[in-house]
C-alpha cells in the first residue's frame, strides 16, 4: 500500500467518522429538541438548518466524499486480493447508497418541501409532525450508521492491510 492510499484511507476514516457524528447529533438530540418547540419552531429552525448547511465544512466533506468513496471502490474492485480490499469497496459503497444516495433520494425531497412551506401555517405544522420529524430522522439514522459503518470498514481494512489482523 503506497504511502499516499493510505493517507487517503485515514483521511476518508475521519471524514467518515465526522459525517457519522454530525448525523447522530441530529437523530440523537437535534430533531427531538425541534419536536418539543411550540408551534412553528421546530419547522422554521429547521428551515434556517437547510440554508446554512450548503455554506461551510459539512458540505464540503458530504459532497467530497461521494468522488473520494468512488476512487476507493474503484481502486478495490481492481485489486481484490485481500478481505481487506473487500472492506475498502464495501465501506465505498456503504457511504454512495446509504448516506449520499438515501440524502438524494429521501432527505433533500423531504427538506425542499419543507423549504416551500410557511412556518406558521397549519399544513407546515402537520407535514411537520405527522411526515417530517419521523421520517426525515429515520433516514437520517440510516446515513448515521452508513457513515459510521463506512468508517470502522476502512479502519478494519488498514489494520488489515498493516497485518495485524
Amino acid at each position: 500500500m503506497t504511502t499516499i492510499f493510505l493517507a487517503l484511507l485515514q483521511g476518508a476514516i475521519l471524514a467518515y467518522a465526522l459525517l457519522a457524528g454530525v448525523f447522530l447529533a441530529f437523530s440523537d438530540f437535534i430533531m427531538r429538541s425541534l419536536a418539543r418547540t411550540s408551534g412553528s419552531g421546530g419547522v422554521e429552525a429547521m428551515q434556517v438548518i437547510n440554508r446554512e448547511v450548503f455554506r461551510w465544512v459539512f458540505m464540503i466533506l458530504f459532497m467530497g466524499m461521494a468522488p473520494v468513496s468512488l476512487l476507493l471502490s474503484g481502486f478495490a474492485a481492481m485489486n481484490l486480493e485481500t478481505p481487506a480490499d473487500r472492506l475498502i469497496l464495501l465501506a465505498g459503497l456503504v457511504y454512495l447508497a446509504g448516506c449520499f444516495g438515501v440524502t438524494v433520494i429521501r432527505n433533500v425531497p423531504m427538506n425542499e418541501r419543507l423549504a416551500a412551506m410557511e412556518p406558521a401555517t397549519a399544513t407546515a405544522r402537520d407535514y411537520w409532525a405527522g411526515t417530517y420529524l419521523p421520517r426525515w430522522t429515520f433516514w437520517n439514522t440510516v446515513r448515521t450508521i452508513a457513515c459510521a459503518l463506512s468508517s470502522v470498514l476502512l479502519m478494519t481494512a488498514v489494520i488489515w492491510k498493516a497485518g495485524v489482523l
